[in-house]
């Protein structure tokens, strides 16, 4: 009897089993269910990945040779090349010597001052761009191109082509070059905002100066902040980051490549990595594609990018001082949020009832909960756009229309100044009260030098003011530029305050 009962329990167990395989077969036959997704939901470019009936991985493997073969032949190597330079060893000038009547003071410094001059070999080096049309602009990192006496592109296909830069601008560290081409294959611009953590992604592009590779990784984070841009003025503070962050590996030579969704559209453009190496070690960093087409847009249209300004410092509660957070009136233990620390009192949002201390929550309809959330939204907009901003003051949500401002601090377009540019510095005009303090007419202060003509050609120091350009009088920034003009031999006259005597500096600029 046992026995029996025992053969009948196996009998019905296996049948029960049977069904219920049969039941989930079919079920799941009807409902095209894997992994609790719809499969007939997922992109043609995706499969199910596996290696026949009944021996299927885990998860769900992808299918990237559609978007590769779409992306591939619209990234390009660049290589670029920089002439050896002679620069000076940039030592402080000394308070006029009487010597120098004899000698002049370049001269005399050479002899007795030590003004020795240092020679930099020509330097080559490598990166990536991408095609955005098919007459040949390509969009790249600046620091790809920056300050390249020769700009080389090769294509998929191995033709190459001398590049001409358009514009670049490093506090996005973003730069449009152009080859002389028609129907070239280019890549159609995705929507960064929809980029989602999780997803996968592909990088493309010429790392180690190998042919073209591509990597796969998905998405780990959105508006990453780094602190490795600076603005012309050497300055992290008035540049602008919101990375997205993959895994996907990217090394040396991958800055300024294509980091594309798996519908083979450009999401991003790769400029960096982390890593105590300086080769891949986990993590990559791509600038959104809503950025760079919009800084693409403006230096091809413009020269330069219109970028527009709230007149406003900020920082994060969760890297805040007690210190800190008491002077702004936030409770010490708040860990987030984003808050005025500053507002210029001529500054767009001074002007529309913005105060420090503030707790900005949303751009333009935007959440705001880090810095490079709220310099992605900015950066979009040119001067005299008009930015709703939600800020909680005293417990309350506030809305208040921002007008943005130009870097100026009016609402005109920005032109590229391209003689002034080259120059090197950041310029202002002399004060009126300071002008009467040093006896002048007036003048144009030498606020910072930065990489160009003046620190490549001259011992100028910042704080200069000058007075004569070509031997004529320049009391302000628009009057030297008028006096620039087209001109490709400058002489800038001035003096250092607090010194004796006037100082004269010839400029090559091409």
């Amino acid at each position: 009897m046992k026995i029996k009962q025992i053969f009948a329990t196996i009998g019905i167990s296996a049948a029960t089993t049977l069904a219920v395989v049969w039941g989930y077969g079919k079920f799941a036959e009807q409902k095209h269910v894997y992994g609790g997704q719809a499969v007939n939901t997922l992109p043609e470019n995706y499969r199910l990945a596996g290696m026949g009936q009944g021996n299927l991985p885990p998860g769900v493997g992808i299918d990237f040779t559609a978007p590769s073969s779409a992306a591939l032949p619209a990234v390009v190597h660049i290589k670029t090349k920089t002439n050896a330079k002679q620069v000076n060893n940039n030592l402080p000038r000394m308070r006029q010597s009487p010597f120098s009547d004899f000698f002049g003071d370049d001269l005399f410094e050479q002899f007795f001052g030590g003004g020795r001059m240092n020679i930099i070999p020509e330097q080559k080096a490598s990166g990536s761009g991408v095609i955005i049309s098919d007459d040949g602009f390509i969009v790249t990192n600046n620091h790809v191109v920056d300050n390249a006496d020769e700009i080389t592109v090769t294509l998929n296909n191995r033709k190459t082509y001398k590049a001409t830069l358009i514009g670049a601008d490093p506090a996005y560290d973003l730069a449009v070059i152009k080859i002389d081409a028609k129907a070239l294959p280019f890549l159609i611009y995705g929507n960064s905002d929809e980029v989602k953590i999780g997803q996968w992604v592909l990088a493309i592009g010429y790392p180690l100066n190998l042919e073209t590779t591509v990597t796969a990784g998905i998405v780990s984070a959105k508006a990453r902040s780094l602190g490795l841009n600076k603005d012309k003025s050497g300055n992290p503070g008035g540049a602008v980051e919101s990375f997205i962050q993959t895994d996907a590996a990217v090394n040396m030579g991958n800055s300024g490549g294509a980091l594309i969704n798996t519908d083979g559209k450009l999401i991003g453009i790769n400029s960096a990595i982390a890593s105590p190496t300086g080769y891949y070690s986990g993590y990559s960093y791509a600038i959104p594609v809503n950025i760079a087409k919009k800084v693409v847009d403006d230096i091809i249209k413009f020269g330069t990018v219109q970028r527009g300004f709230m007149g406003i410092q900020f920082g994060e509660a969760g890297s805040m001082s007690e210190d800190q957070k008491t002077k702004l009136g936030i409770d010490a233990g708040t860990t987030d949020g984003i808050y005025v620390t500053e507002a210029q009192s001529d500054g767009g949002a001074y002007l529309a009832g913005i105060r420090k201390g503030d707790q900005i929550k949303k751009i333009n309809g935007i959440d705001i909960t880090s810095g490079g959330e709220l310099q992605d939204q900015v950066s979009r907009h040119k001067p005299g756009d008009k930015l709703p901003v939600v800020v909680i003051r005293d417990g309350k949500p506030l809305t208040f229309t921002v007008t943005l401002k130009n870097k100026a601090g009016n609402f005109d377009i920005v032109r590229n100044d391209s003689k002034l540019d080259l120059l090197g510095a950041d310029f202002a005009t002399l004060d009126s009260k300071k002008a009467v303090e040093y006896g002048v007419d007036g003048g144009v202060v030498v606020k910072k030098i930065n990489q160009g003509a003046l620190y490549d050609q001259t011992r100028m120091k910042d704080g200069f003011i000058i007075l004569r350009v070509n031997d004529k009088d320049v009391k302000s920034v628009d009057e030297m530029r008028k006096t620039i003009g087209s001109s490709n031999q400058v002489t800038i006259s001035g003096f250092y305050p607090g010194y004796e005597g006037l100082y004269e500096y010839p400029i090559t600029l091409d």
